[in-house]
Parts: structure tokens; sequence; C-alpha cells
């Protein structure tokens, strides 16, 4: 029920993930990254511990490989788990157990690794790190154009209804982390819609963060 991609960024050294479902609110339960150390989604029969243990594992100094193996050998029930992993160097790692749900499967490449389940046809997440890998500009629109090319190959079996793209680069909180929760219509357009009014602002909302006296207005009531 689910498709997702965690990605670095070669240029930047920016992390990102985005992901999709026919579930409620699936960024909320699925998506981790940490700036300098990777990203990580843990999906199908979600286990959320697997996110924080699986970045920990690699920024203790194991790679994504060496971290998912560990996943799988310390990991409950990890049978029914997808966890999708990439590191500080690009390098990428997939579990996917046995008991994932519908059709499934993954595919992974340098700096980019896709997964997921109950899927239309086993070429989504294939189509997705092409997107993403075929893709120019900020992690954010190549994010956007991978998920947006598993949808055109056919995505999930059923409709999809909640979708998350989140964003770390170098400092210790997200720079965008942008969900769509629910939807009749398509969640990843509404969050190609949102992450398209963010875009410019991140840079002001880092400075904002951390020295507020540089940073720009924006013209809202009373900012002057």
């Amino acid at each position: 029920m689910t498709f997702s991609l965690v990605a670095r960024c070669a240029e930047t050294g920016m992390f990102g993930m985005a992901i999709s479902s026919s579930s409620p609110a699936v960024a909320a339960r699925c998506a981790f990254a940490r700036a300098g150390v990777g990203a990580v989604a843990s999906q199908n029969v979600t286990d959320p511990t697997l996110g924080p243990a699986t970045l920990d594992l690699m920024q203790s100094g194991m790679s994504a490989p060496e971290a998912i193996a560990e996943v799988q050998r310390r990991g409950r029930f990890i049978e029914y788990r997808q966890v999708l992993a990439v590191d500080a160097a690009g390098r990428t790692a997939i579990h996917s157990g046995p008991n994932s749900l519908g059709i499934w499967t993954q595919a992974q490449a340098q700096d980019v690794a896709s997964g997921g389940n109950l899927l239309a046809n086993d070429r989504v997440p294939q189509a997705i790190v092409d997107g993403f890998l075929t893709s120019k500009g900020h992690i954010g629109d190549r994010l956007i154009a991978a998920m947006r090319a598993g949808m055109a190959a056919g995505g999930e079996a059923g409709p999809v209804h909640s979708a998350g793209m989140l964003i770390v680069d170098k400092v210790s909180w997200p720079v965008a982390e942008l969900r769509c929760d629910w939807t009749e219509r398509d969640p990843i357009e509404e969050i190609a819609t949102a992450w398209e009014v963010y875009k410019p602002q991140i840079d002001a909302y880092i400075q904002r963060a951390l020295d507020p006296r540089e940073a720009p207005s924006y013209g809202v009531p009373g900012d002057e």
C-alpha cells in the first residue's frame, strides 16, 4: 500500500525521501532523515522504530548495507517490513520481507533506492529510480519527478490518498517537511504544489532560525 524513495544529492550532500500510500498520514510513520547521515523509509506493515534505529547505526559508522543487515538481525517481525536506506557516501540498501503485501519489489542505484508494496506492477520502483537519476535541479524537484514517474508507471494497485516529502541539509532540523495526510485527489500533486510555494522560502526560514536579524521580510502584517 506504499511506494517511496530515499535519495542523496551528490552535489549538495542533502538527503531526502518521498512517499505515498493509500493509507492516511503515511509520512508521519515512515519518513526519516538526518543531516550528514542519511535517509530511511520504514514501510509495509510499518515499524516506525526502524527508521531512527537505521539512522543511528549509520551515524555510528555503518554503511547503509551494514545498517540494513543489522536491522534485519535485530528487527522484530522483520519478515513483514520494508526498510530502505541511503548513507552519506550514497550507498543504498533495501530490506523487503517475504510477507510484504501484494506485488512488492525494489530498485536501487548510487544515491537512490525505491521500494513498494501492493503495487500496480513490478516496474514502479525502477521507474522511480530512473525518474530521480534523469531529473535535474534541487533534490526536492527530483523527488517530485521520481514520484510522478512512479505514478505514471502505475503506482499503487488502488488510489493513493496521502504523501510526504522530507529534506535535510546542514542544520539539525528538516529544511522541508511537506505532507498531505489525506485527499481524494492526487496527494503527490498536492505535495508538488506545496513544494513550489515553499521552495523559494527555504533559505529565509533557515536564516530566521540561525539569525533573525538578517532574515528577509515576507510582508506579513506587523512585519517591517
